[in-house]
């Protein structure tokens, strides 16, 4: 990787990214079931929140921003390729929108895949009208200062989860998961499993089987039902 800047205000390019075969094999997929083949873990807290309704999958770019700031914001925007994910962390700020109507128009235009931001966004309307996922902890009216400092693509936390650059993002009205580049691979190979899980579940359950007996027999083993 190579670093422009100084701790606190740089930016890192050419980060290791997942393969786009990868990315799109997740694609559609169930958040809820992604977390699943992670062991549920990975996923972001319940306040990070689909503000318009359209899922996202892509790849993280990265970014730790100053409270009630967004410069690096704009300029992660500008690094990203299409169909990335802008992942933003702001240290806990609620009361300054970091990304509105203007930059979506914009995230729009340069075909990014979405965004999620641990802090606050405005303008949910109009993004809403664009068609573009954007997930955020709050919404306000209020707007920011656009002067850093900031870094981009270095590891953050969102939502209570680690995002480091090149990681998979997925998105729906679930909420947030993450998987890790390095193990894009393997949790692909554990979703397929986990979704014929689910499949043969349904099945069971319309084929009349509607309690699991594991139940009965998991009660039984604790002492709960006789044996």
């Amino acid at each position: 990787m190579t670093a422009r800047g100084q701790p606190g205000f740089r930016i890192f390019s050419d980060v290791p990214r997942t393969p786009p075969e990868l990315v799109e094999a997740f694609r559609g997929r169930r958040s809820s079931d992604v977390a699943d083949a992670m062991g549920r873990f990975h996923f972001m807290d319940p306040g990070i929140v689909s503000r318009t309704g359209v899922p996202l999958c892509g790849v993280a770019v990265t970014v730790s921003a100053r409270p009630g700031d967004n410069l690096m914001v704009h300029k992660a925007m500008e690094l990203a390729g299409p169909g990335d994910v802008l992942v933003v962390s702001t240290s806990g700020c609620t009361t300054s929108a970091i990304f509105g109507e203007m930059m979506g128009t914009t995230a729009v235009a340069a075909g990014l895949g979405g965004l999620v931001v641990d802090g606050a966004i405005r303008d949910v309307e109009a993004l809403r009208a664009l068609g573009l996922p954007a997930y955020s902890r709050a919404v306000t009216p209020g707007a920011c200062d656009t002067d850093g400092p900031g870094e981009i693509n270095v590891p953050v936390s969102c939502g209570n989860t680690v995002v480091a650059p090149g990681d998979v993002v997925v998105g729906d009205e679930d909420g947030v998961v993450v998987v890790p580049r390095e193990d894009a691979a393997a949790v692909l190979e554990r979703l397929t499993a986990v979704e014929a899980g689910v499949g043969k579940r349904i099945a069971a359950i319309q084929a009349g089987e509607l309690f699991k007996p594991e139940v009965d027999r998991k009660l039984r083993d604790k002492g709960v039902l006789p044996g």
